[in-house]
């Protein structure tokens, strides 16, 4: 038995996984399918509060999942999903087929019942139907992590003391600033997913992030800022920031004293007192990445849209029914663009997701007109399309849901200052806080960081406590502007799912025009 489990681990398991899944599930009766994905992280993490070291954690996990379709009659898909030690290494096939019986039986049994209701229901029996996969290229591949410093190799220690020394800064800035903590950590991950038609794909990343919140008081009371920072890349993703032509993130020290510097400026100013109607607004590239993420993303999620999971408002917008959808219509105008692509360097970057799907770019919006879900073999049969590699879960003993990748607004063709020129009275909405959306996210309210009043063109009164809050078609269907400045931010914890499954990715776009009504509240 190994004293610890590593990435390195894998390398040991990859024969024993390819032939369980190809060769023991097949021997299954009825077994039409099966996929197995293994999955090792090592990290190491630390946080700190007001300058203080508060915790520090290095550590691994091990963990596998099965999915098996089968059935006589009519076929289903059962999974199965553990999460295992060091003491389970020497067992490991064992454990394997176990986890692949376990599925199995629940694939029959599930299919049984799916058989009962189709002959017992007529009107139930006719809207159910054998659980297929769309084909998709079965690859052979192995993905390498790219990074400068590996996270294995960072010292526990570093960690601990970037966090607290970026902690120890802020609180020294300002007596105002109440209460900060700070987290960092840096992580090597390593999938390995084995499939009945062959597939065999090793892919590894690392990832690199940190986070910030911060209170500060004033005569308007208080204020909580909080963001996030990081890359799929090494340790020097926190000690250098990461700098390309769309991503633009700062070294952890210049991230929170620079955001803390913005909360303490920002809890001086007046709450926003909201203008009557609607008004021209433009918003900043991050705040324009919530409003992405919230309003276009979740709502094109094939998952949420067919209504196999509609927790966290979790209906879509453009989609009521097979026949009552908003695909081939304009759901905004001209000007707006919107795609999802994991192949950019962000993010929610990667070459595969977790039904070996190849990544590639999705276009969900083209000149106005909604084209394309995200979405998973099984949700692409339905809608008889090409799957687009789109479904994936926090870990392999989760089941993989269709989740964004770096989902993002396109560019346009106008520069951001002439955006601002052009508007005579507006509100120009800086950062991101909180969203709040309907049950299909038809309508949103999302709050912003800073609000500036546009006169003439120019920036003037800076406000407090203000959100953005429109109907969603409306709002889009107004944008007359996009800029230049394209950016994607990283987005660490995004929510799906019950049991609760948090998925990092990106979100962006560049400046933004359009209107609607700001009201009071953050």
């Amino acid at each position: 038995m190994p004293d610890r489990i590593t990435t390195d681990t894998i390398d040991g398991l990859k024969e024993t996984a390819f032939a369980v899944a190809t060769e023991y599930a097949r021997r299954l009766p009825h077994a039409r399918y099966c996929d197995v994905r293994v999955e090792v992280e090592e990290g190491k993490s630390a946080s700190a509060e007001n300058g203080n070291p508060k915790h520090s954690s290095e550590d691994y996990t091990f963990c596998f999942g099965v999915r098996v379709i089968a059935g006589r009659r009519a076929t289903a898909a059962g999974y199965w999903g553990q999460l295992l030690g060091s003491r389970d290494l020497d067992s490991f096939a064992e454990t394997l087929r176990e986890g692949v019986r376990h599925a199995h039986r629940r694939a029959v049994g599930s299919a049984r019942r799916k058989e009962l209701a189709m002959g017992r229901f007529s009107w139930l029996g006719e809207s159910l139907a054998d659980t297929t996969l769309a084909p998709i290229p079965v690859r052979q591949d192995t993905v390498a992590a790219r990074y400068r410093q590996d996270p294995r190799a960072v010292p526990l220690p570093k960690v601990v003391e970037a966090a607290r020394e970026a902690s120890r800064a802020c609180a020294a800035l300002d007596g105002r600033l109440v209460y900060n903590v700070v987290g960092a950590s840096t992580t090597l991950i390593r999938e390995l997913f084995c499939s009945s038609e062959g597939a065999s794909i090793d892919q590894s990343h690392a990832q690199s992030e940190s986070f910030y919140f911060n209170v500060a008081t004033s005569e308007h009371g208080t204020l909580e800022l909080y963001d996030f920072t990081g890359h799929h890349a090494g340790w020097e993703a926190i000690e250098e920031g990461w700098h390309t032509d769309i991503v633009d993130l700062p070294d952890l020290m210049a991230f929170t004293t620079g955001l803390a510097k913005v909360t303490l400026e920002t809890a001086a100013a007046p709450p926003l007192k909201p203008p009557e109607g609607d008004v021209t607004v433009v918003l900043d590239p991050h705040f324009a990445a919530l409003v992405c993420h919230e309003v276009l993303g979740h709502p094109s999620e094939l998952d949420r849209a067919l209504k196999y999971e509609t927790a966290y408002a979790g209906r879509s917008w453009l989609f009521h029914t097979l026949k009552d959808n908003q695909i081939g219509k304009q759901v905004g105008s001209p000007v707006l663009n919107v795609f999802s692509d994991p192949t950019l360097d962000a993010y929610g970057h990667f070459l595969y997701d977790h039904e070996g799907t190849p990544a590639r770019r999705v276009h969900h919006v083209r000149n106005g007109v909604y084209e394309e879900f995200l979405n998973s073999r099984q949700t692409a049969a339905i809608l008889g399309v090409q799957p687009n590699g789109s479904c994936r879960a926090t870990d392999a003993s989760m089941v993989p849901l269709i989740r964004m990748t770096n989902t993002v607004f396109a560019p346009g063709d106008r520069d951001p200052q002439e955006v601002l020129r052009e508007v005579d009275h507006g509100y120009y909405l800086k950062g991101h806080r909180i969203p709040s959306v309907a049950e299909s996210r038809e309508n949103f309210r999302i709050s912003a960081m800073q609000v500036y009043e546009i006169r003439n063109g120019k920036l003037g009164q800076l406000y407090r406590d203000g959100s953005l809050m429109s109907d969603s078609r409306d709002f889009f269907m107004r944008i007359d502007a996009m800029g230049t400045d394209f950016r994607v931010f990283p987005i660490p914890n995004c929510g799906k799912g019950q049991p609760m499954q948090a998925k990092r990715m990106g979100n962006g776009g560049p400046t933004i025009r359009s209107v609607g009504r700001l009201v009071r509240g953050g």
